[in-house]
């Protein structure tokens, strides 16, 4: 049986170690946990702050969806995904992506999967805050969507 994902879509921030504790706490299938945090990046010193909206609902649900995909194709013993949204500053935590699974390899497979999916078409629009320029919006790059091509099936 397939676990069933944590998706959580918040302004508020989480904490790597207390998502880990919740996912293994008296567990004795799991055997490795892999993690991912991915952090707001001042891009050269140049952004003041990264600013995430999404469709309530929507995000969850899409995420939700990939999530599920990514349960059913390994045989994962927990998964939490977790997307802040608002405005975010540089060094700040932007997603946490924590994949259980009793061997090593199933959990980085989930992991890079789920991660790639969020960075080329989770449905969150970013705009960027600049020093002394105008926001402006930004999309997925073309890497993002080359390594999103490598999990179809």
């Amino acid at each position: 049986m397939a676990c069933v994902p944590d998706i959580r879509v918040q302004a508020g921030d989480f904490a790597l170690a207390a998502e880990v504790e919740r996912m293994t706490a008296g567990r004795r299938d799991v055997g490795a946990v892999v993690t991912f945090t991915g952090l707001c990046r001042d891009e050269g010193g140049r952004l003041e702050a990264l600013e995430l909206e999404h469709y309530p609902g929507m995000a969850e649900a899409e995420i939700g969806r990939i999530a599920g995909e990514a349960a059913e194709r390994w045989p994962l013993t927990g998964l939490t995904v977790i997307h802040r949204f608002g405005r975010i500053a540089p060094g700040d935590n932007i997603v946490l992506v924590v994949a259980a699974a009793s061997h090593r390899r199933t959990a980085f497979e989930a992991a890079d999967f789920l991660m790639d999916f969020l960075k080329s078409r989770a449905p969150f629009w970013k705009k960027e805050h600049a020093a002394g320029q105008a926001e402006q919006w930004v999309d997925a790059t073309a890497k993002d969507q080359e390594d999103m091509q490598r999990w179809r099936r």
